[in-house]
């Protein structure tokens, strides 16, 4: 198997716009559903809030001269709502719109593809209090909103992707509760959950009606690799289960145009989806460009045993909720091997099975890894250099399977590493670092550590350096 990339293989970096940009107060910009939730005591490590972030805002140019030294051919961005449209409603604020526009010909004018995602998680605090993603209209909302950010960007920006992590928003926000809004109500995160679908599909009609046809629309999905701890019948059906409300509850529908089959029966304990409206499915299920998939570990799944001390994580926090509605038969087991920083298994393969898994659900559908990366305790050395082996490592072995399953079949067309920089790690504040860039909180100092070298001569050469 050649070690090489394709010459147009999309080498990017991902960030999202509560996570580095702060300025939360700036320019019209009202709170969202994250500046609430971090400013609530209790919610994030060590009260952590994105006020400040690492000042991306007002360091954009060097942020991106940056990315142009790493050797970025591409940059996936959010687009903060509530910079945009401060209420969730009406007409966009320019002066908002004005720095997503300096941000892009930025971008254009280094020779950086950008990728821009509409929603990474910060609802405006105006529509939370309206409903938020269990109310219908927040999905129509959604939509105009994309209107406005495709009439303002879409000139200029080609590759578009309606929403980040839709089961994070609606199961770890109205179900576990150990994301904004810190909602725990199981009814509440299917509801939501479709009707984020429903804003997918909404924005995506808005988009085209929007934009040039040249652009390409896409979602990111942060699908799981589901495995049984045993082939018991019981422990398959567990699996089953759990890929249905991880997976099927949001592809089925993006991709099938149906939810999977047993879904509703699973969760008729919890709601009768009367919520999902006549034409709704024909709504959610529009054509993509492309299918954004983000992996960071597999889930290691049993039918419960009343017995076992088996840990239910979700693998983004500890929480007395589950985010798994209708699921109470299953527990969830600590997959084994390495882990990151953050308590996730490292598991390679499970990105080579999630490729191959869209690859024959999708056939002919374009596929992107838009996030891959690993939580490593960086510290700087005595003469300030950061050093990273493990994260090196971790990208090698990852990108090693990515190049794998093209050699299989599977229609790579980019990677995105996540993150381009330390930043404000949700509940975990700044405590958890994912970048390829070391930021010092103290003085906001950008140093980019040896992974983020390792990654520019994979970049420059598209051929995988030793790690």
């Amino acid at each position: 198997m050649s070690d090489r990339f394709p010459p147009d293989f999309l080498w990017g970096a991902a960030t999202s716009a509560y996570q580095i940009e702060g300025a939360v107060r700036e320019a019209g910009r009202t709170p969202s559903i994250w500046d609430t939730f971090s400013h609530t005591p209790g919610r994030t490590a060590g009260g952590d809030t994105g006020d400040v972030a690492v000042d991306h805002y007002h360091r954009m140019r060097e942020d991106v001269a940056l990315m142009a030294e790493l050797g970025l051919t591409s940059y996936r961005f959010s687009v903060s709502w509530s910079r945009v449209q401060p209420t969730g409603r009406g007409p966009a604020v320019q002066l908002g719109l004005d720095f997503y526009r300096r941000l892009v010909d930025e971008l254009l004018d280094r020779g950086i593809a950008p990728a821009l995602t509409l929603y990474h998680w910060d609802l405006p605090q105006e529509l939370e209090d309206a409903g938020g993603w269990p109310a219908r209209d927040t999905a129509h909302r959604f939509a105009e909103y994309a209107a406005l950010v495709g009439s303002a960007l879409g000139d200029r920006v080609e590759r578009w992707i309606t929403l980040n992590e839709p089961w994070c928003s609606a199961f770890l926000g109205y179900g576990s509760g150990v994301h904004a809004p810190g909602r725990t109500d199981p009814a509440a995160s299917l509801r939501a959950a479709h009707h984020l679908n429903l804003a997918h599909g909404d924005a995506t009609s808005a988009l085209r009606a929007a934009m040039p046809a040249r652009n390409q629309i896409a979602v990111s999905l942060n699908s799981a690799v589901v495995r049984p701890c045993s082939q018991d019948p019981a422990d398959l059906e567990a699996v089953r289960r759990i890929d249905d409300l991880a997976n099927g509850v949001f592809h089925g529908p993006m991709l099938h145009g149906a939810y999977p089959e047993h879904l509703f029966a699973d969760t008729a304990s919890v709601t009768d989806w009367d919520f999902v409206h006549d034409g709704d499915l024909r709504a959610i299920h529009q054509p993509l460009d492309a299918l954004g998939l983000n992996y960071y570990t597999t889930s290691l799944v049993s039918a419960a045993d009343p017995g076992s001390d088996a840990a239910r994580a979700d693998g983004h926090g500890a929480s007395a909720h589950s985010p798994w509605p209708g699921a109470a038969s299953v527990t969830f087991h600590q997959p084994p091997g390495e882990r990151t920083a953050m308590g996730w298994a490292i598991d390679p393969s499970g990105l080579y099975d999630l490729l191959l898994r869209y690859t024959k659900e999708a056939p002919g559908l374009p596929l992107l890894v838009t996030e891959n990366g690993a939580a490593c305790d960086d510290r700087p050395g005595p003469d300030g250099s950061v050093h990273d082996p493990d994260r090196i490592r971790y990208l090698r072995d990852h990108l090693a399977v990515v190049r794998r399953a093209m050699e299989a079949g599977a229609d790579v067309r980019g990677y995105y590493l996540w993150s381009l920089m330390d930043n404000f790690e949700w509940s975990y504040g700044y405590g958890k670092r994912f970048g390829a860039v070391y930021v010092d909180y103290g003085t906001l100092a950008r140093t980019p550590k040896s992974s983020a070298h390792w990654y520019a001569e994979l970049a420059r050469t598209g051929e995988l350096p030793e790690a």
